[in-house]
């Protein structure tokens, strides 16, 4: 799909659906003709609180996973940042809560502008063009990195509509190699096996919303592969699902996503009608928030673990995967 002048929001006021060929440059918002369910024009106080963003990094290597996120639901914003230690399973986070949003600040775009949020830990995730620049200080870790993009089709661009108004745009890429440096508590990791993905989610969202995600950046004998799978969030007339191998990205079909939430170490199955995705993921650790404030609440659990099964290309090869490290998470949201 072209988009002119690469806004989101078409000069009619309604955003643009579908799958893009190259990442936005700019959401538009001041443009969006936002009525309420009874089709009136919405609330200046409404066009704001009903607005959510949400950025995520990943970086993961084969001895450990590290996960930073910022989120911004107006009423209140949120961050965390852990490493988990696939080696000896131990687990560490920060979590910074900052109520009416105060002192946090979003990317404009998905290619511009910076997310910041201080507390025990600073974090700074700043796009810039198709590179995602990461700075981080405090306690827990401290450096500076770079994922790397393409100025190509590579990334995951599309907007879907969300309930009877709404709707979300995500900007997602895997698998991308990094520079820079970066310490855990004052000891220096190598970054020579490590790979990194983001995450840029914003937009018009249900008041109540939930999902189920998984997420591959590893290593494998073709070379560097990542996935991107979700259910639940980004299925009206399309999806999110798909897979980058070496770089060149391949759109996979819906998947669901079947996990016990009463067993937290019981696999998980990923699976495909056309049998082109059958993976089970196995936790291992998990990063989790409950929170319930009447007016807002989340149920959110990350977790840590390995992926194992198969994946079938559009060529028709098989990538077989035998305890792969990724991500899962399952997450109920009232905003």
């Amino acid at each position: 799909m072209t988009l002119p002048d690469n806004l989101l929001i078409s000069h009619s006021g309604q955003p643009r659906f579908g799958h893009f060929d190259t990442p936005i440059t700019e959401l538009g918002l001041a443009q969006f003709r936002y009525r309420t369910i009874m089709d009136k024009p919405a609330s200046m106080l409404a066009r704001h609180l009903h607005y959510k963003q949400f950025q995520f990094v990943s970086i993961c290597h084969p001895d450990w996973q590290i996960g930073i996120a910022i989120a911004d639901i107006r009423y209140l914003a949120s961050a965390f940042c852990y490493l988990f230690d696939r080696r000896t399973a131990h687990f560490e986070e920060i979590e910074l809560l900052k109520p009416l949003s105060l002192g946090v600040s979003m990317s404009r775009s998905p290619t511009a502008g910076s997310a910041s949020i201080a507390g025990k830990q600073r974090i700074s995730l700043t796009p810039q063009d198709y590179n995602w620049h990461l700075s981080l200080s405090g306690n827990l870790l401290q450096g500076e990195l770079c994922l790397l993009g393409a100025p190509d089709a590579s990334a995951l661009a599309l907007c879907t509509p969300t309930g009877y108004n709404g709707w979300t745009y995500t900007q997602k890429h895997n698998a991308l190699p990094l520079t820079g440096q970066l310490q855990y508590r004052g000891r220096e990791l190598d970054l020579t096996q490590a790979l990194g993905g983001y995450d840029f989610s914003a937009g018009y969202m249900r008041r109540e919303t939930s999902w189920r995600w998984g997420s591959i950046s590893a290593h494998l004998p073709q070379g560097r592969f990542g996935l991107n799978l979700a259910c639940g969030v980004n299925e009206t007339g399309t999806t999110e699902n798909c897979l980058w191998l070496n770089g060149h990205k391949q759109r996979l079909p819906a998947v669901n996503i079947a996990l016990d939430r009463q067993q937290d170490t019981a696999p998980w199955h990923y699976h495909s009608e056309d049998g082109r995705v059958a993976l089970q993921f196995t936790p291992q650790q998990k990063r989790q928030q409950q929170l319930n404030l009447g007016l807002l609440a989340s149920n959110f659990r990350q977790y840590c673990g390995v992926f194992s099964g198969a994946i079938t290309l559009q060529s028709g090869e098989k990538l077989i995967l035998d305890q792969v490290p990724g991500l899962a998470e399952d997450h109920f949201a009232r905003w």
